[in-house]
């Protein structure tokens, strides 16, 4: 476009004053109006120093050698200069796999399989159960203690937890094997869920669940969205205004832990299972406080009808289905 408008003005000005007031430079245009002549490609010469193409091909062929091909160069280059052999610099062996779209993850490793999403699903008490372990720092840095807790993912009751001083397979499996007596769990009648930290895929858990008949499922890795009541009970615990920075010992973390337990179980209100609490929910009092708390709020509607623009209120409802990773539509539909 520059150029055209030079063209325009230069039979009226000039071509240097046009290019002027242009702010082009007089030498674009003169290339321009006058293009070199196109260059003839010349070959590369290759250097005196280059590999010959035999070379290139025992490079190549040593590389992809059954000894090799799980190496990388690297590995490779250093492994024939221990045995004597020197063919060519660690550079060149990636620039002659690069030429054959060979530059790729040489080494035999394990694919881990594709974990599949829990889809679980609990429509009443001791339905599915969820089980995670957290850590509680001690008086010192570095020194933990391990708060065990199974929770009930349809009424949000802990059905069973304990503090020790680790993580064992041996202690989980001493807690669950109490809780599901307490709660005289049948075979067939119980899923429980985790994650899949070392004492949740332990083979002692694993066992004693098989031998009682309970399924066991687990989150995918790296996806705490798995296993979601645990986490959130675990953060209604560490964020309640007393929760002490450290534990001073295991019986100052067991003493904090049984009237927090107590009054997660009988007195706190879940919103999600209509602000009831979870021994409500878990013991079949819920639908007796739902029927009373609505005799009354519709009691306190007559009263006072204008203070209740949208007609008489209801309490929260009761939830009927709760689950982990509820599937959608279309993919209830496949």
């Amino acid at each position: 476009m520059m150029e055209q408008a030079v063209e325009e003005l230069t039979p009226l000005v000039g071509t240097r004053p046009a290019c002027r007031a242009l702010g082009m430079a007089p030498a674009t245009i003169y290339r321009h109006r006058r293009p070199p002549a196109p260059r003839t490609a010349q070959p590369r010469p290759q250097p005196e120093r280059a590999l010959s193409d035999r070379e290139r091909a025992t490079v190549v062929e040593i590389l992809n050698s059954d000894r090799f091909v799980d190496c990388s160069p690297a590995q490779v280059w250093a492994t024939l200069l221990d045995e004597g052999r020197y063919l060519c610099s660690e550079r060149t062996m990636y620039r002659l796999l690069s030429e054959r779209a060979d530059v790729r993850e040489r080494r035999d490793q394990l694919v881990h399989p594709a974990y599949t999403k829990p889809e679980l699903l609990a429509e009443r008490p001791n339905q599915l159960w969820s089980w995670d372990i957290t850590k509680l720092l001690g008086p010192a840095k570095w020194t933990y203690y391990y708060l065990y807790v199974i929770l009930d993912v349809f009424s949000r009751y802990v059905v069973g937890w304990t503090v020790q001083y680790r993580e064992s397979a041996r202690l989980a499996e001493q807690l669950i094997a109490q809780a599901l007596a307490q709660h005289e769990i049948v075979p067939g009648q119980l899923i429980i869920h985790a994650d899949r930290g070392s004492a949740m895929t332990s083979k002692p858990v694993a066992f004693l669940l098989a031998d009682l008949g309970v399924t066991k499922t687990h989150s995918r890795p790296y996806t705490s969205t798995d296993n979601p009541y645990s986490e959130a009970h675990f953060k209604t615990l560490k964020y309640r205004p007393d929760f002490p920075d450290r534990f001073g010992s295991i019986v100052h973390a067991r003493t904090f832990c049984r009237p927090f337990f107590h009054w997660y179980n009988h007195e706190h209100r879940h919103t999600g299972i209509g602000l009831m609490t979870p021994a409500a929910a878990h013991f079949g009092q819920a639908q007796a406080l739902h029927a009373e708390r609505a005799r009354v709020l519709a009691a306190a509607h007559p009263a006072h009808p204008a203070r209740f623009v949208r007609g008489v209120p209801r309490p929260a409802a009761l939830p009927t289905a709760v689950w982990i990773n509820e599937p959608t539509r279309q993919e209830a539909a496949h």
